[in-house]
């Protein structure tokens, strides 16, 4: 993996790299990416629609912490039985998910919830669907010790695991100037995840670069009921300048709690202890999202389709239901037009696919 650093003025910067600045490299596969420093800060280049990604401080990106990183996302031997690795869950080829309606651990168990997408992950305030990760950091932290998805006995069992592969001792020692800690574990994949970086999307040309046919006619009159009539870009709000297609917020849209299950997945309420936050789950962003079916936290609508007519009934009724949700009452050529929209969202430049 090599990494560009560069001092060049943003003006530069957009001129030179304004369509996707982290790309596989043409001859090595390798990813390559524009890392700078302004107002004192460190920051990745975002490809078209994004905004640049601010680098924390106490995580200062490097070429060679990058490439541990991607060494040790794709490595299986992070689970107990070197069966799964980071990119199982998080299939960069399906822009960072993997298919299913929950995620396959160890010995085949199946988690309660869906593998939120990597790709793009850095721009979310929170990690998981309940948030219960503030950092991509304490995120990577997580799975290696689920009894369910990796199955660490502890952090500390992994650790010793890596401290006997000769190959990490020398790149731990090289990029952190120690010991291998879990710490350093997590900070080496959350820095790889930070150059998962997509955008360029056919909506992206048509909004941000003014390409006028990037976008079917569907799609532009499913733009419109997006901001419109549907009201999507409440949630999934994009601006003048860039589109997260998310609020980073929480929101009970009824999801599971019509199936009969007695005791349905309580989400965010399982961090907060709030009563208000039964059932609401993080609102995920929309971009690649023809590619990361199935949908919901629970992976129960299958398509696209579904998910319109999840939304155009107001969700399923219960105590904490968001205010929002309710009936909109579509025709059939709205509900594909939104489908042809969010169909628009995919990029052609999902990093490592």
């Amino acid at each position: 993996m090599r990494i560009h650093f560069s001092v060049l003025l943003p003006i530069v910067l957009s001129l030179l790299y304004s369509l996707n600045p982290c790309l596989a490299h043409a001859d090595t596969g390798a990813m390559e990416c524009v890392i700078f420093n302004e107002d004192g800060r460190q920051k990745v280049k975002a490809p078209l629609g994004l905004p640049d990604l601010v680098i924390p401080a106490d995580n200062l990106m490097t070429p060679e912490k990058i490439a541990l990183g991607e060494k040790l996302y794709f490595d299986k031997r992070l689970s107990f039985d070197d069966t799964v690795s980071c990119a199982t869950c998080h299939d960069l080829r399906l822009a960072g998910t993997d298919g299913g309606a929950v995620s396959t651990g160890i010995k085949g168990q199946k988690g309660g919830r869906s593998a939120p997408p990597s790709v793009n992950a850095a721009y979310m305030d929170t990690q998981f669907w309940d948030g219960r990760a503030p950092t991509l950091e304490e995120q990577a932290k997580g799975p290696p010790a689920n009894p369910i998805e990796m199955g660490m006995p502890s952090h500390q069992f992994l650790v010793d695991k890596l401290k006997g592969i000769e190959d990490y001792k020398k790149r731990f020692q090289a990029v952190f100037g120690g010991e291998i800690t879990m710490d350093n574990v997590a900070k080496a994949i959350a820095a790889y995840e930070r150059t998962l970086l997509s955008g360029n999307s056919p909506f992206d040309r048509f909004r941000y670069a003014g390409e006028e046919d990037a976008i079917s006619e569907q799609a532009m009159a499913g733009m419109g009921l997006f901001v419109g009539k549907a009201r999507c870009v409440t949630c999934h709000q994009f601006t003048a300048s860039h589109a997260l297609f998310t609020d980073n917020n929480f929101h009970n849209l009824g999801v599971g709690f019509d199936t009969g299950n007695e005791k349905p997945d309580l989400g965010r309420y399982e961090v907060t202890g709030r009563e208000q936050d039964k059932g609401a789950f993080k609102t995920p962003s929309l971009r690649n999202i023809a590619l990361t079916a199935p949908y919901m936290h629970d992976g129960s609508d299958k398509t696209l389709e579904e998910v319109v007519e999840f939304y155009d009934k107001g969700g399923h009724p219960n105590p904490n239901l968001d205010g929002g949700m309710m009936p909109l009452k579509l025709s059939d050529n709205e509900k594909a037009a939104l489908v042809e929209f969010m169909k628009s969202l995919t990029s052609s430049d999902i990093p490592g696919s």
